[in-house]
């Protein structure tokens, strides 16, 4: 019955049974570092927190059942799970890009495993034929990032896989911005998803968590083992919060992007605003894809005010009240943010506004308020 479950149930139920211990309900938080054993070697499935716990269990049985997986992993931060991913590879493998991306993905790539002799190229993946393009000999990984970071790029998952496949190279996508609610990459053909669980998953912003699901045993085992040596594990309390969150995914969703859509339309006729980025807009970029390989179009979006700089568009965000002026994203609050000098501050200006990460660019994480009570909030602030 479970393995036949929609979305909405999966949610709730996934890879849950009530407690062995006194049939509770909810995991409990198992808060221990070590388990008793009857003899070396003896106990009943856990010895040490870091390889096992009951409660992280039962947060990864969940995850790998929402994305449509076999084999799940919580890791510390959602960059925690991305190292783990990258330390499948060796000095001398090659990494394709998106080059619209998280600035602390770009961080990670190009300050740390850079320096252990990995070469990354980013791409503006919106058009495959460039992935095609940069594909060689020594290409061991693509990494999508959809909808991107804060463009809203569209990239198509399907067509890359096909691409990643017949040149035997890993497709990892960030699923992050969609959510399982709205995108299954594994469904499309990628190899790894990984989540910042910190966002959308949690929900609530007050943990941070990331994730990696995969459907190929011998990844899962290198993937675990990485987990396990490396022990960047989340802690029992932050895997109840993120296991808690999910059970409300579906209809935290359902309203974040009903919320977006109606104040993407709000900007895009807006007199002073110049362009609004949003997939769900028929102009948008691979909106066609969007369409096909995505439910809905998620709780994000970008815009410019007419005549904006850095300045002007800082106002904006500093006169915001209801939205509030954070980092990250997916929590059940709306949240603003001037990616130039926040999420994206990591990135070289010049390579940063290549993309489209200009200056003037503000992004909105719309939360799951009223939306009349945030369109105004936007429209005092934009004035």
């Amino acid at each position: 019955m479970k393995d036949k479950m929609h979305f909405n149930s999966k949610t709730i139920h996934g890879g849950q049974e009530p407690d062995k211990a006194y049939g509770a309900v909810m995991p409990p938080i198992y808060q221990t570092s070590t388990y008793a054993q009857t003899t070396p070697g003896g106990h009943k499935g856990f010895e040490y927190s870091r390889t096992h716990n009951p409660t992280r269990q039962a947060l990864e049985r969940s995850l790998a059942s929402i994305e449509a997986g076999e084999f799940a992993f919580a890791f510390g931060s959602g960059l925690a799970a991305m190292d783990a991913v990258l330390k499948l590879l060796k000095p001398g493998d090659e990494v394709v890009s998106t080059d619209d991306l998280y600035g602390g993905s770009y961080r990670l790539f190009t300050k740390i495993f850079e320096d252990f002799g990995i070469r990354f190229h980013f791409v503006n993946m919106s058009n495959v034929d460039n992935v095609e393009a940069a594909i060689n000999k020594n290409t061991r990984m693509v990494w999508v990032e959809t909808p991107t970071n804060p463009m809203m790029n569209v990239i198509d998952i399907k067509a890359v896989s096909v691409l990643c496949k017949s040149n035997d190279v890993l497709l990892a996508v960030d699923n992050t911005f969609a959510s399982p609610y709205i995108q299954q990459p594994l469904n499309l053909g990628a190899d790894i998803v990984m989540h910042s669980a910190t966002k959308y998953l949690a929900g609530h912003s007050d943990v941070i968590l990331g994730s990696l699901v995969t459907n190929d045993k011998s990844l899962a085992e290198r993937l675990g083992f990485i987990q396990n040596a490396s022990g960047a594990v989340p802690g029992p309390m932050d895997s109840f919060l993120t296991l808690r969150g999910i059970k409300t995914l579906h209809v935290r969703m359902q309203r974040h992007c009903e919320n977006a859509a109606e104040i993407a339309h709000y900007l895009k006729t807006h007199p002073k605003i110049e362009k609004v980025y949003w997939p769900g807009f028929e102009d948008h970029p691979n909106h066609h894809i969007a369409k096909a390989q995505m439910s809905d179009f998620g709780g994000m979006l970008s815009f410019i005010t007419k005549g904006a700089n850095y300045e002007s568009s800082i106002q904006i965000v500093e006169k915001l009240k209801l939205f509030t002026l954070a980092e990250s994203l997916g929590g059940v609050e709306s949240l603003a943010g001037h990616p130039a000098s926040m999420t994206h501050a990591s990135i070289p200006k010049e390579i940063r506004e290549q993309s489209g990460v200009v200056d003037a660019l503000i992004r909105l994480s719309v939360g799951i308020e009223d939306v009349r009570d945030l369109i105004a909030d936007l429209d005092q602030a934009i004035g």
